[in-house]
């Protein structure tokens, strides 16, 4: 078994500009942005996010061209704003979560956050001037504390891909913190994989294993 392959979604991710999900925040100083108001409607907020972020790699000539060390830069740079990463991670560790101390709770974090970084920042590459991000129309209740906002990823010569965004409210405003890409959410496919690792080398083994998966 290969450890954290994520096989349908990370090949889906490939195909669909995945990292755009998990890639949210600001323009180059010369490239101008749509305003970003986490306290929007989920839609609205998300449709300004990650338009902002397709610009951004458009406007970056080595991004556009695949340059992996600039597309993780950006990633880095755009999605931790909009990303709540402590309840991605939680709910992907489930029972396990509760079993860390609140030093593997941070650590995981940090691992899991370098994972998730690499496995898209892959995604990437695949960006063309051509590339667009349509948003379908909302169904959900806009003064609910978690909706799922769903958009189309548009590439040439190639199926257009749905990816499902998955929002709280929190007191900052919304934040993503699961995806679906093709019917495969992000957090129970990582979950399955976490409790496997855990189940062999205990949360110390999970950590040491995201990091080497990241590069860390």
């Amino acid at each position: 078994m290969t450890f954290f392959s994520f096989s349908n979604l990370h090949r889906a991710a490939r195909i669909s500009l995945l990292g755009i999900c998990l890639s949210l925040g600001l323009l180059p100083a010369a490239q101008a942005q749509r305003p970003v108001d986490a306290k929007a409607t989920p839609d609205v907020f998300l449709g300004a996010v990650a338009n902002n972020m397709l610009d951004a790699v458009k406007a970056d000539p080595k991004a556009l061209q695949g340059d992996t060390s600039h597309i993780t830069a950006l990633v880095r740079q755009y999605a931790l704003p909009y990303v709540d990463m402590n309840k991605t991670t939680r709910l992907a560790a489930g029972r396990h979560w509760r079993q860390a101390s609140e030093q593997q709770q941070a650590d995981l974090v940090k691992a899991f956050t370098g994972t998730l970084i690499r496995t898209y920042s892959g995604a990437f590459t695949r960006v063309t001037p051509s590339t667009t991000i349509t948003l379908l129309p909302f169904r959900g209740d806009t003064q609910s504390n978690d909706a799922v906002v769903r958009t189309s990823v548009s590439q040439p010569n190639s199926p257009s891909i749905g990816v499902d965004y998955r929002l709280e409210q929190t007191d900052a405003g919304w934040k993503v913190y699961d995806l679906n890409v093709e019917g495969i959410w992000l957090i129970q496919n990582y979950r399955n994989q976490f409790a496997q690792e855990i189940g062999r080398s205990g949360i110390d083994g999970l950590i040491k294993a995201l990091n080497a998966k990241s590069g860390q």
